[in-house]
């Protein structure tokens, strides 16, 4: 089989796998995340319905207790004598005002009576009084002594035993939840607290809702294929979407963990079918809110469009691929081809680097071509290395030149004696600092020089300049004794302490100071030129960056640095957090003589 054919089989195979592989696990994961998204957009619908009611219930809960200080109502119950049907009559108007004002504002209340054991005062919506003393309710908020007790929805006939009711077609009040305490009246009175009489019978406090108040929290908010219940902490349904399960008792296993948990979600397997339970229970009461969905219900309109989508994407993968397959293919064997019929007008040379033929196919014979071709390629390096060094010989003189002014010392020693003959000592030395600055600048021998050679160059150059701006600056060395067994590149400093002088003193009257520091520092010769000018104003910040300043002299040092020693030294220029400018200057630690015969053996190794 030939070498395409090969590629072809081999790619398609690659390309079907990954793909196969990689669309179901797209689509699984897809899937779950959406799952779980969907899970958990029902869990949170379910605690903002709980929250929602709490607040509800939170508000009743604060409402009631206000009555315990209510004095109106205190001086009712003290005084009123239960077997006076007119006082009770009397004290019925009153009370129903009272709770009237209290409660009305809250539009979810169905009835709010105060029950003794002989009269129910308050509105009762006209519905049959029957005996609330002798009902659950009423002997659980006895029992409670003054706790607020959410009694769990419960069927208005059998509670209050009334029979004749049950031929009734429709009553809008047979199944209630209610929310009793009992009142034990008290307030302060000139800072006395008072308290009912002991033989006052304490009054219960009923405030009833209707348990569809759960299905507008519910019915609108989750799927509809979903079931809803709220369920008391002893399996009592409280609430319920199949209204003919109210008022029973929940015995499924499977609830007994939602209500130990108290909040969360589950997926259980009921009735043969996988579904999301999501639970959450009220601060309030401590009922649990429970939303049962079919799994399916979460998934079912989502399904298709992530098949759709993960198959609409494996086959738009899979035709890039193939299409690639064919292009990779082709711009493998197509240039081998030609780089068959190109090789044989390329002469033969002999190269170090071999590689041996696995095969006698087209990349058998690129690899034979390629070993014909390697001798060749070794010696256009070769030249192409002693060209760059001759090119990098020549810049550096070049640049050399540049710093090569001419002078005429015969004319400087004329003037010189001139100025013995006519006792001018400081022009004198000054002629002399310059003279033996210009024949140190126009040496023919333009090598390193050692560094006790810069530093009388730089105090010659300081002397004339000293008495150019008498009395202006100041200059003090800071080198390392150590340094001065190396050799640096001729004029050095000059650019740098000239800066400094013309610009960076040009605004001072006295008062300058130039700091000319050397030290050794990982391996490195670091130079330091201080001065506390007026600064560089962050023109220049970096050796690679000569900012808005533009120097001949200053850009002339860096490219002899790197042209001599390397790339990873040079000049960096910044401000000092003192005021000025510092200029450092790095050098290696060996000497260049040293790197020169280094780069000259290893030219020869090579």
């Amino acid at each position: 089989m030939k070498l395409g054919s090969r590629l072809l089989i081999s790619n398609l195979i690659l390309i079907a796998l990954p793909l196969i592989v990689l669309g179901t696990l797209f689509y699984r994961t897809s899937l779950n995340v959406v799952t779980k998204q969907a899970q958990q957009n029902v869990y949170q619908i379910v605690k903002k319905s709980n929250e929602v009611m709490d607040t509800k219930l939170n508000q009743i809960e604060a409402d009631s207790m206000t009555l315990f200080a209510d004095k109106e109502l205190f001086d009712i119950f003290n005084r009123l004598d239960p077997t006076s049907q007119y006082e009770l009559l009397q004290a019925d108007r009153k009370i129903s005002a009272i709770l009237s004002r209290q409660f009305s504002q809250q539009e979810d209340l169905y009835t709010y009576q105060i029950w003794t054991s002989y009269y129910a005062f308050g509105s009762s919506r006209t519905m049959p009084q029957g005996e609330p003393a002798q009902t659950l309710i009423y002997r659980e908020a006895v029992e409670a002594g003054g706790k607020m007790v959410w009694y769990p929805t419960y069927d208005f006939v059998e509670m209050f035993n009334l029979s004749w009711l049950k031929t009734a077609n429709y009553y809008d009040y047979r199944y209630l939840f209610s929310a009793t305490r009992l009142l034990n009246f008290s307030h302060l009175e000139n800072s006395t607290m008072m308290k009912l009489n002991p033989g006052v019978e304490r009054p219960v406090l009923t405030i009833n809702l209707k348990a569809d108040l759960f299905r507008s929290l519910f019915e609108r908010s989750i799927p509809a294929d979903s079931t809803y219940f709220v369920i008391a902490p002893n399996g009592k349904i409280v609430a319920h979407s199949d209204s003919s399960k109210l008022t029973t008792t929940f015995e499924d296993d499977w609830v007994r963990p939602l209500l130990n948990e108290g909040t969360g979600t589950q997926k259980l397997r009921l009735d043969g079918k996988n579904r999301i339970v999501c639970f959450d229970r009220s601060k309030v009461t401590g009922w649990l809110s429970v939303v049962v969905i079919p799994e399916t219900a979460l998934v079912d309109q989502i399904v298709p469009s992530i098949l759709t989508s993960t198959l609409s994407t494996a086959i738009l993968l899979g035709l890039v691929a193939v299409t690639l397959a064919f292009f990779v293919l082709r711009r493998i064997t197509d240039p081998i081809k030609k780089l068959m019929a190109a090789m044989r007008f390329v002469g033969e040379g002999d190269f170090q680097t071999r590689v041996e033929p696995a095969a006698n196919d087209e990349f058998g014979i690129l690899i034979r071509k390629f070993n014909n071709m390697n001798n060749r390629i070794q010696l256009l390096i070769n030249e192409n290395y002693e060209i760059k060094m001759k090119e990098q010989e020549a810049e550096i003189q070049a640049l050399n030149l540049q710093m090569n002014p001419h002078f005429l010392y015969n004319t400087l020693n004329v003037m010189n004696w001139m100025a013995i003959e006519n006792q001018q000592k400081e022009l004198s030395k000054m002629l002399v600092c310059l003279s033996n600055m210009l024949h140190y600048t126009v040496s023919k021998d333009w090598d390193l020089v050692h560094l006790s050679e810069e530093i009388e160059w730089l105090n010659n150059y300081f002397h004339i300049m000293s008495m150019r701006f008498e009395g202006k600056f100041e200059v003090r060395y800071a080198i390392q004794p150590d340094l001065y067994a190396y050799k640096v590149p001729r004029l050095l400093f000059q650019p740098f302490v000239e800066n400094a002088i013309l610009h960076g003193f040009d605004q001072m009257e006295d008062g300058g100071v130039i700091v000319v520091s050397g030290r050794i520092e990982n391996d490195r010769r670091v130079f330091a030129i201080t001065d506390n000018g007026r600064g560089i104003g962050g023109a220049i910040t970096s050796s690679n960056n000569d900012g808005k300043r533009k120097s001949v002299g200053i850009g002339n040092i860096r490219s002899r640095i790197r042209l001599q020693y390397g790339e990873e030294y040079g000049v960096e220029i910044h401000p000092s957090a003192a005021g000025g400018t510092i200029v450092e200057i790095l050098l290696p630690l060996d000497s260049a003589e040293t790197q020169g015969k280094s780069t000259k053996s290893n030219q020869n190794r090579i």
